[in-house]
């Protein structure tokens, strides 16, 4: 069994695996990593001998630190990285090449179903009626939407938000609210399965998962980075933040909203977090627009969306889909049942 994983800004691993049904018989570790003394190489592969063909990554990447002396450096590298690559020849862990994705183009719907339609398509993927799937939003309200733990009281001056006709939802994911006009951000959902983090941590997971979004920023003309924990920045700034949920039937949402042109001094009547933040820069109202997509590459918004979908396209195996019937009603019966209750908007005053 062959297995294969990139260190983001590493080097290559490569783990060849026998076994013989229960425990690991045979492996042989390689790649263009740094490993001094080289004698080391052979410390690794029998660490690997006798272990649990159904070993978590933790266990693994133990064995592995344990048969290296103190004076073992590993370049490029590490033991996580090969419990990594171990994990993907045994079939416990997978890689963007294992999975072919489904890509959604933007659908009008309001904002607030599309919040519900995070939770109905982790149970698609889960169920496996689906399999992963990158989605853009795309919808015709104003809204706040806040994150699955935050306070509706600390966040959002819902006298402001009534007044000028914006609703405030809240989303299933953690992060910070979202300030969201039609057409002037750009929000994506990517669903999958646990597998293709395997082992990583909440913060390497974010970057994982949105390295795609940096090469699709370099194409329409921003060089852009990430900022743990789930911030994506550009040399003149932020440009957006992320958010996951993680499903224990196995499956992560994660999605991020990028700026594209916002009208920053209705944002801060509305968010009172953004007043906040202002404050001890003697600022009472910011008197502009937060523009960095449109400012920084001079391009329609559906055009920077149909560069990203391209992109995603260009580095994995896609087709393009849609969302089913089932699906849509779904999420509408969730939207009544659960995202407009008070309940739910309330769980966190």
């Amino acid at each position: 069994m062959h297995g294969e994983f990139k260190v983001p800004g590493g080097k290559l691993v490569v783990a060849d695996i026998e076994t013989n049904q229960e425990v690991i018989t045979s492996a042989s570790i390689s790649g263009d990593f740094f490993l001094e003394p080289d004698t080391a190489l052979e410390n690794i592969n029998q660490a690997l001998v006798g272990l649990s063909i159904d070993a978590s990554h933790a266990v693994i990447s133990k064995a592995i630190t344990a048969a290296l002396a103190d004076d073992v450096v590993m370049f490029g590298f590490s033991a996580e990285a090969v419990a990594t690559a171990v994990r993907r020849a045994l079939g416990k862990a997978s890689s963007w090449f294992d999975h072919d994705f489904a890509v959604i183009p933007p659908v009008t719907l309001p904002a607030i179903q599309h919040a519900a339609l995070d939770e109905v398509l982790a149970t698609s993927v889960a169920q496996g009626t689906r399999g992963p799937t990158l989605r853009f939003w795309d919808w015709d309200d104003s809204v706040v939407v806040i994150g699955c733990f935050q306070s509706v009281r600390n966040e959002v001056d819902m006298d402001a938000a009534k007044a000028a006709n914006i609703n405030v939802i809240r989303r299933i994911t953690g992060g910070g609210a979202m300030f969201m006009e039609p057409g002037n951000c750009i929000t994506y959902s990517l669903t999958v399965p646990s597998s293709l983090v395997d082992g990583m941590s909440i913060e390497k997971s974010y970057q994982f998962l949105d390295t795609w979004v940096l090469a699709a920023l370099a194409e329409v003309g921003i060089k852009a980075h990430y900022v743990p924990l789930n911030d994506i920045a550009s040399t003149q700034g932020k440009i957006g933040g992320a958010a996951q949920k993680r499903f224990a039937n196995g499956v992560i949402v994660h999605h991020a909203t990028l700026a594209y042109d916002i009208d920053a001094d209705k944002m801060l009547k509305v968010l009172r977090t953004g007043r906040e933040k202002l404050s001890d820069k003697g600022t009472k109202s910011a008197n502009k627009r937060v523009d960095p997509m449109r400012s920084q590459t001079g391009l329609p918004r559906d055009q920077i969306i149909a560069a990203f979908m391209k992109q995603f396209s260009l580095l994995y195996q896609t087709h393009t889909d849609n969302y089913s019937a089932a699906e849509l009603a779904t999420s509408a019966q969730l939207v009544a049942n659960k995202f407009r209750s008070d309940q739910w908007l309330y769980k966190v005053i």
